[in-house]
């Protein structure tokens, strides 16, 4: 993740993601670059328009639920429990007829 800051930092400042500039960048940080790593990174952002990705991924704040108290009950918990049934049920039936199909091996 810190290569791709890295990438981000530079973008930021209005200089052209390489090798070098990376590189110099991590271990700038404390970091100790990885060649392959550096060399992947700067191969995988070639061409691509940093502040276009960047205003794509933007993700828009998500409105606050009604907060729970507590033992509250919400749909997806009774859906959860509901569901949780079937598949007991299912487990079952499959439990079932695995063995009686051992039984029909030993006579």
């Amino acid at each position: 993740m810190e290569y791709v800051y890295g990438v981000m930092l530079l973008h930021k400042a209005g200089k052209k993601p390489d090798e070098a500039s990376l590189t110099k960048v991590l271990e700038a940080t404390g970091i100790t670059p990885d060649p392959a790593k550096v060399k992947a990174v700067i191969a995988a952002v070639e061409g691509v328009d940093i502040d276009q990705v960047i205003k794509e991924s933007a993700v828009a704040p998500v409105a606050a639920s009604q907060t729970a108290h507590p033992g509250d009950k919400t749909q997806e918990d009774k859906k959860e429990k509901k569901d949780e049934g079937k598949k007991k049920e299912e487990d079952k039936g499959s439990e079932e007829a695995a063995a009686a199909g051992l039984g029909a091996l030993f006579g």
